[in-house]
């Protein structure tokens, strides 16, 4: 059983989806928040899977508190709800530590996908889209273009190989497309990836999205 925590101002946004949480097999509610620092304090005391996280509240924001509780190193997985899909909140909200981030105005069943993917580790932001974000916000923050790569001590732990495919995915390309650019088998790639993450020490593909730029790997597109 899967339990989602709603951190979200709006009353009734809570209640709707408190009801999609509790007619679908699966997943339970863990509990609702009205602002960031009850979020933060009920995802600490009941310890969810999931905390679906509204950004825009009052007191501490979403962002701040995904990253007090991703900070935790607990099991606990954030999913930040934005408005736009290229809102900057929502880029901050993944660098915060959040493995993922979803529409406002998304179908029942893709918040219910969202859910379910995040809780079992994967990422719910396409790669492309996840190109996309990072593109346009990513020359405010994070490394700047022709950073030195190889200096960064997590991108000396892996192989050549290794290296090639974190490129890969920080370009915003597919298990399926790496397999077809490097000539491996997408089960091969599958792996690759997951030695990355546990090298890199990232949570998620998003982060190790988020690696690769912050280490000069990838350089945002202007």
């Amino acid at each position: 059983m899967t339990t989602v925590l709603v951190a979200d101002d709006q009353p009734l946004q809570r209640m709707g989806i408190r009801m999609l949480i509790e007619g679908t097999p699966g997943l339970e509610p863990a509990g609702e928040a009205g602002h960031g620092a009850e979020a933060v304090r009920l995802a600490a005391e009941l310890r969810p899977d999931v905390v679906l996280m509204d950004i825009r509240m009052p007191g501490m924001d979403g962002i701040e508190a995904t990253r007090r509780i991703t900070a935790t190193g607990s099991r606990t997985r954030v999913l930040i709800v934005t408005t736009f899909d290229l809102d900057e909140y929502a880029y901050e909200g993944l660098r915060a530590g959040a493995s993922g981030f979803l529409l406002k105005d998304a179908r029942p069943e893709e918040l219910v996908a969202g859910i379910q993917a995040v809780a079992t580790g994967d990422a719910v932001v396409a790669p492309r889209l996840t190109r996309r974000l990072l593109d346009a916000y990513a020359h405010r923050v994070l490394a700047p273009p022709g950073a030195p790569a190889a200096e960064d001590p997590r991108l000396k732990a892996l192989s050549d190989r290794e290296r090639e495919v974190l490129l890969a995915i920080g370009q915003g390309r597919t298990n399926a497309e790496i397999a077809e650019d490097l000539v491996l088998t997408e089960s091969t790639v599958k792996k690759h990836v997951g030695r990355i993450l546990a090298k890199i020490g990232a949570r998620d593909r998003i982060q190790a999205v988020i690696t690769a730029y912050d280490t000069g790997l990838v350089t945002a597109q202007r």
